[in-house]
């Protein structure tokens, strides 16, 4: 369950000048509002954030934040899809930080209807596989995601901590009221992420190229932008499950049917 300290956040890992960091929970989720995660890496005094949320979120992240780093020494700012519970806050961002943001290419010309004025802080990320040097010298890897669920979508691999950023792919829709933080029974677990992922995941073919990507990298822990954390054990089933799951175009029939009318 989730305590009262977790609404502070949780720093899953550490060493020397590198840190992973949960900006914790909502105290004030509201009922029929997406639950979402927030993270923090800081390498040798340099924040970047991952997935920092919406307009209505923003003035609690920038609290979690400021109690492990100065909003000033925010300089990277990256947005896993084109999502409003994801990037709607981007203009605010833009207004208290002087950092770059990074988002798929396909997405840079929507983001001006989220009120942005100058983008010349936004940069596209293209469709390959790519990375980027933090300011301390260690290295996140943009991993393509594409169509899980969005077109243009990337998970980010943290090379020091081994920690992946998963984004909407690992997703669980929690019963009100019953929020946790890590993952401790994967089969109860399951029951809060399969009808999620069966409905926006394109495909099982694009999950099992994603699943072996990610497979290769070996992460010590697997972060969604939704529900809870994976790890030691809990991330292998999970990738495991992944890889077997029928999902989107696997199951056409289903979707495509005339309803009655409403």
């Amino acid at each position: 369950m989730i305590s009262g300290a977790d609404v502070n956040g949780r720093v899953l890992y550490q060493e020397g000048d590198h840190s992973f960091i949960w900006l914790g929970a909502d105290p004030n989720l509201k009922r029929g509002v997406v639950q979402t995660n927030q993270y923090l890496i800081i390498d040798k005094g340099r924040g970047t954030l991952v997935d920092p949320g919406g307009v209505h979120l923003f003035s609690r992240v920038v609290a979690v934040v400021s109690r492990f780093i100065n909003i000033n020494d925010i300089d990277t700012i990256i947005f896993s899809h084109q999502d409003p519970d994801v990037s709607s806050g981007i203009a605010l961002w833009l207004g208290v930080t002087s950092a770059k943001i990074y988002v798929s290419s396909l997405w840079l010309r929507f983001l001006p209807h989220f009120g942005i004025v100058d983008t010349s802080r936004v940069l596209g990320i293209e469709d390959t596989a790519s990375s980027l040097n933090l300011a301390g010298g260690n290295r996140l890897r943009f991993v393509p995601a594409h169509f899980l669920h969005s077109t243009g979508n990337y998970t980010v691999f943290d090379d020091a901590s081994k920690i992946m950023f998963s984004g909407d792919i690992g997703a669980a829709v929690f019963p009100e009221g019953d929020e946790y933080v890590f993952v401790e029974d994967f089969d109860e677990h399951v029951k809060l992420m399969e009808t999620f992922h069966r409905r926006y995941m394109a495909g099982n073919a694009v999950l099992r190229k994603w699943v072996s990507l990610i497979k290769s990298l070996g992460p010590s822990m697997i972060c969604p932008q939704h529900g809870a954390i994976f790890r030691e054990d809990t991330a292998g089933r999970f990738l495991d499950w992944l890889d077997g799951l029928r999902c989107g175009t696997d199951d056409l029939d289903s979707l495509y049917q005339m309803g009655k009318d409403v």
